[in-house]
């Protein structure tokens, strides 16, 4: 018996829309055995099956990422089953390699490529940069019991936006930038913000901008939501706790490590 394991991941980071993610201290799980195979229609089992037959394997999925929160879920499910598929196969292939072939069944690679190689990394037209290991601030996870389906959450997106929102959101994005290379918190703080896509889908994200208790630099929607990413200087989980009851609370670190083997 072999295990593997993916992290979550929080997609976008404000105004990095569809280019820049990070990989979340929350794993997905797989342990892969001998047996009589998988259920192939099965996401996980699907990716394996691009780099080895599962027909002779058994898949013991262990997901404890929720589902549908804009948390990486399904991408890690597919990095587990891509990672696993190029082991049982005896092959080595590239981070971009394994984003190419992911992107058919995951389809969002700002999800995905974070999943596979770890850290913070952006990605664009195939190619992945993992170009920090670690962010300017605790990412505490802020997550509602609604859960958001992707496809719908892209639907509420207009199809043009005024001039001063893309040029308020292209200077955020600069400072992300800025902020990841340096590992600056203000330059961080300072880019928690998005007029392109952010606005349009969570309440609760403009809700906790409008008050952010102590501590906090800044708050970000995690992928297409529904939960939201409270970036802070210290831990700050319990005063979320009493604010948000309803919700769940994760106080979270930046996973350097991606998708692969569970070292035992």
């Amino acid at each position: 018996m072999t295990g593997f394991r993916a992290p979550a991941t929080t997609a976008n980071l404000g105004p990095g829309f569809d280019v820049a993610g990070a990989a979340l201290e929350l794993w997905n799980e797989l342990e892969l055995s001998e047996g009589e195979g998988g259920d192939e229609s099965h996401l996980g089992v699907r990716a394996f099956s691009v780099y080895a037959s599962p027909a002779q394997w058994s898949f013991e999925w262990r997901c404890p990422i929720p589902r549908e929160r804009g948390l990486g879920s399904s991408a890690a499910v597919v990095a587990l089953g891509l990672v696993a598929g190029a082991w049982a196969a005896g092959v080595e292939p590239r981070v971009e390699e394994l984003l190419e072939a992911g992107l058919p069944l995951e389809g969002h690679a700002d999800n995905l490529a974070p999943a596979l190689a770890g850290g913070v990394c952006l990605t664009w037209d195939g190619h992945v940069a993992r170009v920090a290991d670690d962010l300017p601030g605790r990412p505490i996870a802020v997550i509602p019991d609604e859960r958001v389906s992707t496809a719908e959450s892209r639907r509420a997106l207009p199809k043009s936006v005024p001039h001063d929102d893309a040029a308020f959101t292209v200077a955020r994005a600069a400072l992300l930038g800025a902020a990841i290379a340096s590992g600056d918190a203000n330059l961080f703080a300072a880019s928690n913000d998005d007029r392109l896509h952010e606005p349009y889908r969570s309440p609760l994200l403009a809700e906790l901008r409008a008050d952010l208790p102590p501590g906090a630099l800044g708050a970000t929607l995690s992928g297409s939501g529904s939960a939201v990413i409270v970036w802070a200087e210290r831990e700050i989980s319990d005063e979320l706790r009493g604010r948000f009851p309803h919700h769940e609370v994760l106080s979270l670190q930046v996973a350097e490590g991606g998708a692969g083997p569970v070292v035992r």
